[in-house]
């Protein structure tokens, strides 16, 4: 193969799928294994995927992902978020891994640093939490990006459920104690491109654990508000949002109740700067809904 590739795990999820809509460099191809191709539960899965197909570096953004589930199956949860994650740094190839702000307990009053303590709630976290012990002890040039409240047009996410849920329902519950960052994971895509494309061609690039959210924050509740406000401005559906708390809804799984995490060390190393959550959140619902219509004013 010429060229430099990149092994994208993960291309069926979120972040996965914007990564495969991406514009790449002409000498560098991005490939984006089936699971019936690589199987990440199986170390010889990878281990044979990566002999047959020689890559330059690899993108880790598979995860089991179903945070209450992983309650009761904890054993595939850390068979995918921190075995897999460990067996995949093991190549000894540069190596960008996705992982969360469930590493955290949320009783940080303001937005956590790169270096603040991890302590994760549940099964969760804590697998994900494995996996990045996994990669940064693997002696591989790894970089972690922790990144939180991930939204898309595709698979499963709050904004997804929230638009589906207001075309049968005219009011909905959503918890109001709980913040965070909203982020879009075409943002998160190119932000992984950008440091990838960086390790690839300086050594000196920073390695470690690094946070990329979008700009601001939000609670749960004022995320629907602002989904559906901009939903009935494209004539999208709508439902009144009642605020609750964490307590009304109880989950199999703790949630943090700060999620918000500092970009400020990845401006530093990279120059790379989020745009808002709300501008994100408004392309991706362009995507769903088309865009807001606009009042034409004709000159007589």
């Amino acid at each position: 193969m010429s060229g430099r590739h990149i092994l994208v795990t993960g291309g069926q999820g979120q972040v996965g799928l914007e990564m495969a809509r991406l514009s790449w460099p002409e000498d560098t191809v991005a490939l984006f294994p089936t699971r019936a191709e690589l199987d990440l539960a199986s170390r010889d899965s990878i281990r044979t995927y990566l002999d047959r197909h020689p890559v330059d570096c690899i993108v880790n953004c598979a995860a089991y992902t179903a945070v209450d589930r992983a309650e009761a199956e904890p054993e595939l949860a850390f068979r995918i978020n921190g075995e897999a994650a460990g067996w995949l740094a093991e190549a000894g190839l540069p190596i960008v891994h996705l992982s969360t702000d469930y590493v955290f307990d949320g009783s940080k009053t303001t937005p956590y640093a790169i270096d603040d303590p991890v302590a994760p709630l549940g099964v969760y976290g804590a697998s994900k939490l494995a996996g990045e012990r996994a990669v940064l002890g693997s002696g591989a040039r790894a970089l972690v990006l922790r990144t939180a409240w991930v939204l898309s047009a595709h698979r499963h996410n709050f904004l997804k459920t929230m638009l589906r849920a207001a075309q049968t329902m005219p009011r909905l519950r959503v918890v109001d104690d709980q913040r965070g960052c909203p982020t879009a994971a075409a943002d998160i895509a190119a932000t992984v491109q950008m440091i990838l494309l960086r390790l690839l061609d300086d050594r000196a690039a920073p390695l470690g654990i690094q946070h990329f959210v979008n700009e601001g924050e939000a609670s749960w509740c004022g995320l629907a508000r602002e989904i559906f406000r901009m939903s009935a401005e494209r004539g999208g559906p709508v439902a009144e949002v009642e605020a609750i708390t964490t307590a009304d809804y109880p989950t199999p799984a703790r949630r943090p109740a700060n999620s918000r995490l500092s970009t400020a060390a990845l401006h530093r190393g990279y120059g790379i700067e989020p745009r808002h959550w709300q501008g994100a959140v408004g392309d991706i619902i362009d995507e769903l809904l088309g865009p807001p219509a606009r009042n034409q004013e004709w000159d007589a």
